[in-house]
């Protein structure tokens, strides 16, 4: 009857804990990377002229947009297989990046080019990773 014996007092509460500082974690990072996120492309959207509520607005929409992107993935992620986990962070990288360049004035070959390169990038160092490190 050991298999009917009740769980050490605390585990429950122990493991619910880890959790909640773990997606404390996942959401702290979002918000900043999408803080920086958005400021890039309010930068890059101004073009050398003056900061107004329009760029302002712009960044903020960008940023909370890339960081509720990036929380989802995080918490999605660990369900999802590596290849397709990998896959998701790829094109999430190389939308993201593509997007803030196609603001700089260049042609759409030239992002999609850049938003594609560092797709692939980033979607060989996230499948090497996840490879690695999960069982």
């Amino acid at each position: 009857m050991a298999h009917a014996a009740p769980a050490a007092p605390g585990r429950h509460h122990r493991q619910m804990a880890a959790t909640r500082s773990a997606d404390t974690g996942v959401l702290t990072r979002a918000v900043l990377l999408g803080l920086v996120y958005g400021v890039w492309a309010a930068f890059l959207n101004r073009q050398q002229g003056p900061v107004d509520a329009g760029n302002v607005f712009y960044g903020i929409l960008c940023g909370v947009l890339f960081a509720g992107i990036m929380f989802a993935l995080a918490r999605v992620g660990p369900r999802m297989k590596r290849e397709a986990r990998a896959a998701a962070y790829g094109v999430f990288g190389g939308i993201a990046v593509g997007y803030l360049n196609s603001l700089t004035d260049h042609s759409i070959l030239r992002s999609s080019w850049i938003g594609l390169i560092t797709g692939v990038g980033v979607g060989v160092v996230a499948f090497y990773r996840y490879h690695n490190r999960e069982p």
